[in-house]
């Protein structure tokens, strides 16, 4: 399969410089050239088949032909060498745990697939490949942590001072070797920004090999729907007018989302649920999409204010408004709401909810229908924001055996302006 630009159909490249590459030489977006349906009877099968095996086989209907079978299979069983449970929280809701990874995020799934996809694809590359990441908390530490020691490649990690957690900072900042910390000052956004920039800048270009592991990487992407599929079939006979309810960033997990229903994956609809930082829901309301300077929340990983993945979201839907609010409704609530809920449903369920997962909990409880069976992702294990969790529910949170470690780790970060020119000297100059 080949991959087109959101900005030109016609501009096409094969999946190996689509994940090389990550950005379009115009600065788009790449894309499927065609959607892919699954058969029927794989759906049927779903409550049967375990995470490595829908992953395989999603994966095949993009992939096909571009990796070949056998390491396809090796990729996605050593990328899902995890279970990603899905939890009754109450009647007709469920959250879907997408935190028992390394680095207990969801982004440990498409990570660990593009970490190994561009490894195969790098055995014939002469030259090493530079990871360029922003991160708003959870992405740096999970990038950080699928492409530690891999062959050829560098990473290098650019998150805002003073605007992520300590866990979620040591988990990238910790490592040494082949990953590089840039504490940037200034927001999540302008981090991305210079991301881009120095995709579209000849002069890096020329000298070094760069690619992205954010969401605009389609190798970190379409993985994200592998969790879809598996949550629909531990549902089972439940698995009737579904809504996903997706604590949105860059907007990754719900494009992932909506490519699962586009294959044939029976969901019923998505909400889009943000903290303060609430472009697309203000889009889906007005449909007007005006970008704006992010503000830091408490749930600061989706402390977004131009995302990324929306050029992706209009293209899907071929920048139709009305099929786009038919499939996806809105949501987004404060720093307040987000305390009150996070305690409330503690108190009287016992279920421990981060603080962007309930954010989709919250979705739910407001949106949903009469005969609905609600989803939220739990896209973080609630101890990555420790002191923050900890201060709203006046109790301790363990932390995981698979974050304990992290902390023992010595900060290793160079401090950085967000001025591009500066940036741009530090790659050169590597």
């Amino acid at each position: 399969m080949q991959f087109y630009s959101t900005n030109n159909k016609s501009l096409k490249v094969s999946l190996k410089e689509a994940v090389q590459k990550s950005l379009a030489s115009d600065n788009g977006l790449y894309m499927p050239e065609r959607q892919p349906v699954l058969p029927v009877e794989f759906f049927r099968q779903l409550p049967k088949l375990s995470l490595p095996s829908i992953g395989y086989e999603v994966a095949k209907a993009y992939f096909k032909g571009d990796i070949d079978d056998a390491s396809l299979k090796r990729i996605v069983e050593e990328t899902l060498s995890f279970d990603i449970p899905l939890v009754k929280v109450e009647d007709s809701v469920y959250s879907l745990e997408l935190f028992h990874g390394p680095t207990a995020a969801f982004k440990d799934v498409g990570a660990r697939f593009m970490a190994r996809a561009l490894a195969y694809f790098g055995n014939s590359r002469e030259a090493d490949v530079t990871v360029l990441v922003a991160t708003s908390g959870d992405t740096g530490g999970a990038v950080a942590n699928g492409f530690y020691k891999v062959p050829n490649v560098n990473v290098v990690v650019l998150y805002p001072r003073g605007l992520v957690s300590e866990i979620q900072e040591k988990q990238f900042t910790t490592l040494g070797g082949n990953i590089t910390a840039l504490e940037i000052d200034g927001t999540f956004d302008d981090c991305q920004y210079l991301v881009k920039q120095a995709f579209l800048d000849k002069a890096l270009n020329e000298k070094l090999t760069l690619t992205s592991a954010n969401s605009i990487n389609l190798a970190r992407l379409l993985p994200q729907s592998f969790y879809y599929y598996y949550a629909m079939g531990q549902l089972g006979e439940k698995a009737k007018e579904v809504v996903f309810s997706i604590p949105s960033g860059n907007f990754g997990n719900l494009t992932a989302g909506i490519f699962a229903r586009r294959s044939g994956l029976p969901i019923k609809r998505f909400i889009a649920a943000t903290n303060e930082n609430h472009v697309v829901p203000d889009y889906l309301a007005t449909k007007q999409y005006e970008p704006k300077p992010s503000v830091a929340t408490i749930a600061n990983a989706m402390d977004v204010g131009n995302p990324n993945n929306f050029a992706r979201i209009l293209d899907l839907y071929g920048n139709d408004y009305g099929k786009i609010t038919a499939d996806i409704e809105g949501f987004w609530c404060t720093d307040d709401v987000i305390r009150k809920v996070l305690a409330e449903c503690y108190r009287r369920t016992g279920y421990l909810m981060d603080t962007h997962g309930t954010i989709g909990y919250q979705a739910l409880r407001e949106k949903m229908k009469a005969g609905e069976t609600g989803v939220f992702l739990e896209t973080a294990h609630p101890a990555k924001f420790k002191d923050v969790v900890e201060s709203i529910i006046a109790g301790p949170v363990a932390l995981p055996d698979q974050l304990k470690e992290f902390m023992t780790g010595k900060k290793q970060a160079i401090s950085m302006t967000k001025d591009f020119a500066t940036f741009k000297h530090y790659l050169l100059s590597r």
